[in-house]
């Protein structure tokens, strides 16, 4: 947990509640670590199936129960959000601040920026 707060605080996470945006680069350190963030896909379940973050959960942005799926999670983990290009994860992060998730991390760019900075994808 200290290496995360360690990564966290480095990318300039410093209060409660507060989304920070990161690049591809920046995440592909960050989930190599031992103490990564939570992975979280809110794209659809094909887009999912056809190649995922390591450890990524899919909870679809498109959803009718995408805030009660999302209300179901523990507030005090930190995670990491995106899609395909950073439009519907973006979008996604109104609803993080409603139910009052207190460390999120987006990835600029989603899964697109992600493929094009190497990151390991899970087929």
């Amino acid at each position: 947990m200290r290496i995360l707060l360690l990564f966290v605080l480095s990318v300039g996470i410093a209060s409660a509640n507060e989304v920070k945006h990161v690049d591809a680069k920046a995440v592909v350190q960050l989930v190599s670590q031992e103490n990564r963030p939570r992975i979280l896909d809110v794209r659809t379940a094909k887009e999912y199936s056809d190649g995922h973050l390591p450890g990524a959960a899919n909870i679809d942005f498109n959803r009718s129960d995408f805030e009660k799926r999302l209300a179901q999670l523990d507030k005090f983990t930190p995670y990491l959000v995106h899609c395909r290009s950073g439009s519907r994860s973006k979008k996604s992060l109104a609803t993080f601040k409603k139910l009052g998730f207190q460390h999120i991390i987006h990835l600029d760019g989603g899964f697109k920026a992600w493929k094009k900075a190497g990151g390991t994808i899970v087929e």
